[in-house]
């Protein structure tokens, strides 16, 4: 692994002017090597001691410690899915069942494309239900949730059927409730909150539960006519109330819920927990495999029980562990909150890591595929650098993303003894030279990085496609193009201005090179030593939106 790291270090030092970048470095490392993403927070340490050590060097000694590797090989992750568990050709039935709270976060993507991966390797089908039952006061649908979600779908690529809503199905979880009801196997409690958490736990049943069939059924009439109130009275299924799980113990199937839904508006009064709606359209929609992460077991068990007792056939229950990404925040909840506060710009905001946010940074849907393949269907809870998904983003934008120069944080340098020079050229992309060049002017200011001048204070330098000079003495040396120097981006008049929106939700300002006033919105650029961009707006002011590095 120490070779493994040093490796990839001084590619990604070579490739970038010297400077090796700490994140591109665990992105490299995991393509070549998968299995050390579940130890990378271990590796961390060291991968940033042997960055700090190899920038530390000069370009020749960069240069000839990475010729001791030979020829390099670029390492590829492993890829493909495990086959699914008794699974048919032709025959596979799956489902996506998104709660229209917001748009779909990375979290969610990983759900949905495997679930088309896997529709498609097996000619399969996939439904769309949009889950929009009534959630919490706190965890609430929204109206533009439904768009949002399809957006986010039709960006992916996910092929699926006609949606369905699960508010238009209310009628037929009540069909079946009744059934239940009239079996026997459910029955309408009375029971306050605490009085039946206290029950459950004591493992006591209520005084309800031994109600006549005639009686459940006239209170099941009372609740769906709205002669209840909120929190009055609910549907429970029988199960075992010595069962070792407090929570699987009489689970409620049906509660009263008094708010206005904002497709149904006040229509229904009673409405189905996720667990009792997914076991019906399990049923009804003939699903043969149900991936879900492997938090929600007890969801498993209530489906299970719920089919046994109408004598329904048992779908494949495949599960994956918790994914979570370092950087991202992947509640809608706090999300929408800070929308709604006006802390967040909207849906689109990098802050909400949102499709629509990941989109308008320039993340390619095609990388967000690869990275929810790549972590499979594994078992184990894993948290991850973002790094991951961005290697991901990098071989695919890579090759398309026209190079430009921009300065970010600028400072005049007086260069003494410059030889007039009006104009030089660059080009578009140096692994693409046929691609062309850009011609870049040359005035009488020339600007650079503060940090650059800092640190390479006292040093040789190469402006890039321009000529060398002496930092400390601001002096003019010669146009001979030498490896050994460290090579910075500059930015002369005329300039154009920029703003730049970072994943963080702070705004950098800067100058770039004049070419940059003709980029197209929704173009993809690489700001050489600074990173990649999607082009949001071009105008007055050039405003980019940070990918990554």
């Amino acid at each position: 692994m120490k070779d493994l790291i040093l490796k990839h270090t001084l590619i990604n030092a070579v490739e970038h002017q010297g400077r090796a970048d700490v994140q591109s470095v665990i992105g490299k490392i995991i393509a070549e090597d998968p299995k050390s993403r579940d130890k990378i927070k271990e590796l961390i340490s060291q991968i940033k001691k042997t960055v700090e050590e190899v920038n530390s060097w000069d370009s020749e000694k960069q240069s000839r410690e990475l010729k001791k590797f030979g020829k390099i090989e670029k390492g590829k992750p492993k890829e493909g899915l495990h086959e699914l568990p008794n699974a048919k050709f032709g025959k596979v039935v799956m489902r996506m069942a998104p709660y229209p709270s917001g748009p779909l976060h990375i979290g969610n993507s990983r759900m949905v494309i495997l679930n088309d991966e896997y529709v498609k390797r097996y000619k399969g089908k996939l439904f769309l239900v949009f889950d929009d039952t009534i959630g919490s006061e706190e965890k609430f649908i929204i109206p533009e949730g439904y768009d949002l979600i399809l957006d986010s779908l039709k960006w992916l690529g996910v092929k699926h059927e006609k949606p369905m809503y699960k508010s238009d199905r209310l009628f037929i979880y009540y069909n079946y409730a009744k059934e239940l009801l009239e079996m026997g196997d459910a029955y309408v409690c009375f029971c306050d909150a605490e009085t039946l958490r206290k029950n459950r736990k004591d493992g006591t049943a209520c005084e309800h539960r031994d109600q006549s069939v005639q009686d459940n059924l006239k209170f099941w009439k009372s609740m769906v006519d709205g002669k209840y109130h909120e929190g009055k009275a609910v549907v429970r299924l029988k199960t075992d109330m010595n069962n070792p799980n407090f929570a699987f113990r009489d689970r409620v199937l049906l509660r009263i819920v008094e708010r206005k839904h904002p497709r149904v508006g006040t229509k229904y009064k009673v409405w189905p927990l996720l667990e009792f709606s997914w076991a019906i359209d399990d049923h009804l929609l003939g699903i043969t495999h149900i991936l879900r992460g492997k938090d929600l077991v007890i969801e498993d068990q209530m489906e299970e029980f719920i089919w046994k007792k109408f004598g329904w056939d048992k779908a494949e229950f495949v599960h994956y562990g918790l994914l979570s990404i370092d950087e991202m925040k992947l509640s809608k909840t706090e999300s929408r909150k800070s929308i709604e506060s006006g802390e967040y710009s909207g849906w689109d905001d990098p802050r909400t890591w949102s499709m629509q946010a990941l989109k308008r940074r320039g993340i390619q849907p095609e990388a967000l595929r690869k990275f929810a393949l790549n972590m499979g269907l594994s078992q184990a809870d894993v948290s991850i650098p973002a790094e991951i998904l961005y290697a991901e983003n990098r071989k695919i934008i890579d090759s398309v993303a026209n190079r430009y120069f921009a300065v970010l944080d600028p400072v005049e340098i007086k260069i003494r003894n410059v030889p007039e020079v009006k104009q030089t050229t660059a080009l578009m992309h140096p692994d693409f030279p046929k691609r062309g060049k850009r011609k870049l002017a040359v005035g009488n200011k020339i600007f650079v990085e503060k940090n650059d001048l800092e640190n390479l204070n006292g040093r040789e330098v190469r402006l890039m496609d321009l000529y060398n000079v002496d930092l400390k003495r601001a002096v003019f040396v010669d146009k001979e193009l030498r490896v050994e120097l460290p090579k910075i981006q500059w930015v002369s008049e005329p300039n154009v201005k920029i703003k730049i929106a970072m994943p963080d939700g702070t705004v950098k300002s800067g100058i770039a090179e004049s070419n940059v006033k003709d980029l197209k919105k929704d173009e993809l650029i690489q700001l050489i030593r600074i990173g990649f961009f999607r082009v949001d707006s071009v105008g007055k002011e050039t405003v980019l939106y940070f990918t990554h590095k």
